[in-house]
């Protein structure tokens, strides 16, 4: 991986550097459900796999968004074949709240690539649900787990 340095805008600013990559996996926790109250009731929700591409200038190629369960079975492909991302662009993969399959540890490994050294993507999930007058919703980021 690679950094771009980058300068204050004032005097005694510090600088900081931005990591640059041309492809990484990521697992991104995903929540089909929690458990609510004293008994563990399963509270079921929608989860949305969002994938940002937060570089200015070059594309980003999603390879995969594979869905896993929470002994690390795949359950579902969401990418069949390679996906351009472009410059600041992003896409998203529903899993249905109708869709348990997952369980509370449910994941999506993501794995992208660039042809050039890129700003990291944004890869995070965001889970939503409502049951009678109550509603949740919380997001969770992907961690990167191999840079290719």
């Amino acid at each position: 991986m690679g950094l771009i340095p980058c300068t204050g805008h004032s005097a005694g600013e510090t600088k900081m550097e931005i990591p640059l990559s041309k492809g990484q996996t990521v697992y991104v926790p995903v929540y089909s459900h929690i458990y609510i109250g004293d008994k563990e009731r399963p509270f079921y929700l929608t989860a949305t796999l969002s994938f940002r591409n937060t570089d200015p200038k070059y594309a980003i190629t999603l390879l995969t968004a594979d869905y896993h369960d929470s002994d690390g079975k795949l359950i579902n492909r969401y990418v069949e074949k390679p996906i351009q991302i472009t410059p600041r662009a992003s896409t998203r993969f529903v899993v249905k709240e109708s869709d348990t399959a997952g369980g509370s540890g449910a994941h999506f490994m993501v794995r992208w690539r660039s042809d050039q050294s890129v700003n990291l993507p944004i890869v995070e999930s965001v889970m939503i649900g409502t049951q009678t007058q109550q509603g949740i919703s919380f997001t969770s980021r992907g961690q990167a787990v191999q840079d290719h």
